[in-house]
């Protein structure tokens, strides 16, 4: 029988749980310390923690769910893992090396039902959503990798912008937040946690309401609302004016700025004219709107789809700018690995298809 993850607790809800079970609270913060700071890998590592608790925690919960499946290490220094769950689904986890720290992409889903036309994410449709205690993990089976490099570094940034769509996990998701600024944990800064959603309107003002100090990007990828439901089913849904709107009460309940997430589509959204198109649509946000604009990973499922041409995007970025918006193009890491989210697990899982089927 697979058990729990013991990262998906917050620490009020291990020393609840452990009061439940006749334990002081004090043993909590001893737990949480093994976990977070002395980082074990076993609770038989728990060396200060009574032999009787430890037996209850191991009875209960599991430190490691996740096992490697793949890793593939960039020439950049980018690290993509291929984590196995104990019911054997696949997931991605991305470390990036940038000048300012050591982030770590994560993902909150196996497989994505928002269906966007260009992305391997939704290649393969949800199956489940990850536990709180699986996305923490992923983050813990990276420090862990760092640690055995023996070279002092730590996790310091976190984006949450993996397989799946981050709103349609929302509890969970929140969960994890919480655990992972906890400041007797990780104590990951909250102004270095960005999560990313592609549009859930009903969310991002639940998200605002939340008060979590974290950054919020906006995957938009169109200025309009015909160009964005050709390339993005969910606009169905929830239109440009509902997100826009969804983006206000966001920065006026927070006073936070957000990011824009727009990637450059070859002859699709890239021309000037969608440029002067999204300068327009925050023409009365520019100081708290930030517009990233990314290059395409091609996909070979999603031929239709090419990386715009490097005088196109420059030409974008300059209309932007001349527009007095904010923005930059977005910096690759990991371009010769299987760069584009989700590519690894689509292709791990053909790959084992395949091998089945030879057997």
């Amino acid at each position: 029988m697979n058990k729990n993850s013991i990262y998906g607790l917050t620490f009020n809800q291990l020393a609840t749980w452990l009061l439940e079970h006749g334990h002081k609270k004090h043993r909590a913060s001893q737990v949480w310390d093994y976990l977070y700071r002395k980082r074990v890998t076993d609770f038989s590592m728990m060396t200060e923690v009574n032999k009787e608790c430890k037996t209850l925690l191991e009875e209960n919960f599991a430190i490691q769910t996740l096992s490697q499946h793949v890793k593939q290490e960039a020439s950049d220094g980018t690290v993509k893992f291929l984590f196995k769950l104990q019911d054997g689904n696949l997931i991605e986890t991305v470390l990036m090396r940038h000048k300012y720290g050591l982030s770590v992409c994560v993902t909150t889903q196996v497989g994505c039902n928002i269906g966007c036309s260009f992305c391997a994410s939704g290649l393969l449709t949800k199956t489940r959503d990850l536990s709180s205690g699986e996305i923490v993990e992923q983050i813990m089976n990276v420090q862990h990798h760092l640690d055995n490099a023996k070279q002092e570094e730590k996790v310091s940034h976190i984006v949450v912008m993996g397989i799946g769509e981050p709103f349609d996990n929302f509890e969970n998701m929140v969960d994890f937040l919480q655990i992972i600024i906890d400041p007797k944990g990780l104590s990951i800064g909250s102004r270095h946690i960005t999560v990313s959603t592609s549009g859930i309107v009903n969310k991002i003002y639940e998200f605002a309401d939340t008060n979590l100090p974290v950054n919020l990007a906006i995957s938009l990828h169109a200025p309009n609302n015909e160009l964005r439901t050709k390339i993005m089913k969910i606009n169905r849904a929830f239109p440009v004016e509902q997100l826009m709107d969804a983006i206000k009460y966001y920065i006026e309940k927070t006073n936070r700025r957000i990011t824009i997430e727009y990637i450059l589509l070859k002859d699709v959204n890239d021309h000037i004219e969608e440029a002067k198109e999204l300068a327009a649509l925050f023409e009365d946000k520019k100081k708290k709107v930030y517009i990233n604009l990314i290059p395409y990973n091609p996909v070979d499922e999603h031929s239709q789809y090419q990386r715009s041409a490097q005088e196109s995007v420059l030409a974008f970025y300059d209309t932007l700018k001349k527009n007095g918006i904010n923005c930059k193009i977005r910096q690759e890491h990991g371009t010769d690995i299987d760069a584009a989210c989700g590519q690894l697990r689509s292709k791990q899982i053909k790959q084992d298809k395949g091998k089945t089927v030879n057997q």
